[in-house]
């Protein structure tokens, strides 16, 4: 059973341009060292020859993946977001009851994720403790280094 995973329009844009970097640039790449290995000689003993087919095995196997995934997601409407509880693309800002340092995350699509920009994805420890939660509400949450408390202090779009 395919996953369905839920993506903006600019996340699902970057997905399917890396999908055309892939199918372009990469497979001419691939194809351009199987040539040159190709050239030098007897092909049962040519390590090249076989790095390359390597090479392309697993470009091929991460085209066919990114066009499962890009065939699966589905766009979110963000005008429709219900504000009052934690979903997929809530910007949320939580206290940490543990420093009291409050944190400012954007719940997203697992291949939107990037820590640096505040985006985390709803399947991470934190995303998924998170999703379901109302303002005001505590979400304990169990990471590697132990137990987190946030409070959820807001829910915007």
């Amino acid at each position: 059973m395919a996953t369905v995973s839920y993506y903006t329009p600019e996340g699902l844009q970057k997905l399917k341009e890396e999908l055309h970097e892939l199918k372009t640039k990469g497979r001419a790449e691939v194809a351009r060292q199987l040539a040159e290995a190709r050239d030098k000689g007897d092909l049962s003993e040519n390590a090249e020859y076989d790095a390359a087919k390597d090479a392309q095995g697993h470009l091929e196997l991460k085209i066919s993946k990114l066009e499962e995934v890009i065939g699966n997601a589905r766009l979110i409407d963000e005008s429709n977001l219900d504000l009052s509880k934690v979903l997929i693309l809530s910007k949320v800002k939580l206290k940490n009851l543990g420093n009291n340092m409050i944190l400012n995350y954007t719940l997203v699509a697992e291949e939107e994720a990037n820590l640096a920009a505040g985006k985390i994805s709803v399947k991470s420890p934190i995303g998924k403790g998170l999703l379901g939660k109302s303002v005001g509400e505590i979400a304990e949450i169990t990471v590697p280094a132990g137990q987190l408390k946030f409070e959820v202090l807001e829910i915007s779009r």
